[in-house]
């Protein structure tokens, strides 16, 4: 004998509620999220900066040759190098065997120079230096701060090329 199969209740459930809930959460999460900022998005990356503390040594008052490099007028275009030596003697040795100087150049007190000027220099310097035996000469590189930095690059490489890597920059103390 066949069964019979009882028909099967059926249910159903209502979607309303549970529509109007998730509409609820969707609205609850929308604002109390909280959304990045245009200069949040932008920035990729986090830059931790050295800690440092001030350092109270000071320059040497004796055979120090300085590089200064600055703005040669008000309008902050042309730039040029400076090169001066506390030991005068030195510097007027300096300015007679440098090849190229001009004679406004071995009468004033700082020489006014191009990168090349300067790397002529800065060889003599050496030259001096290591034809003494003594190579106690010190340098130092005194820069705007509103230079670009390849013009203190350039200044470096000259003295790094003439085996003087060890240098002062010269700076101010913050108050």
């Amino acid at each position: 004998m066949a069964k019979v199969k009882k028909n099967r209740v059926g249910f159903v459930i209502d979607m309303t509620p549970l529509v109007d809930i998730t509409f609820l959460l969707l609205t609850f999460f929308m604002f109390t999220a909280k959304f990045k900022s245009d200069a949040e998005n932008e920035q990729k990356f986090i830059i931790e900066r050295p800690k440092v503390t001030a350092d109270t040594s000071k320059l040497p008052e004796i055979d120090i040759a300085t590089i200064k490099i600055a703005f040669t007028d008000s309008t902050r275009v042309d730039t040029s190098y400076y090169f001066s030596m506390s030991n005068q003697e030195s510097f007027a040795s300096l300015k007679n065997t440098t090849d190229g100087l001009t004679k406004e150049q071995k009468e004033s007190a700082l020489i006014q120079s191009d990168l090349l000027t300067l790397e002529k220099i800065v060889r003599e310097v050496y030259r001096i230096d290591f034809a003494t035996g003594a190579l106690d000469t010190k340098f130092a590189i005194d820069a705007d701060k509103d230079l670009p930095f390849d013009w203190v690059n350039n200044a470096m490489e000259v003295l790094r090329k003439n085996n003087y890597t060890t240098f002062n920059y010269v700076t101010d103390k913050k108050q």
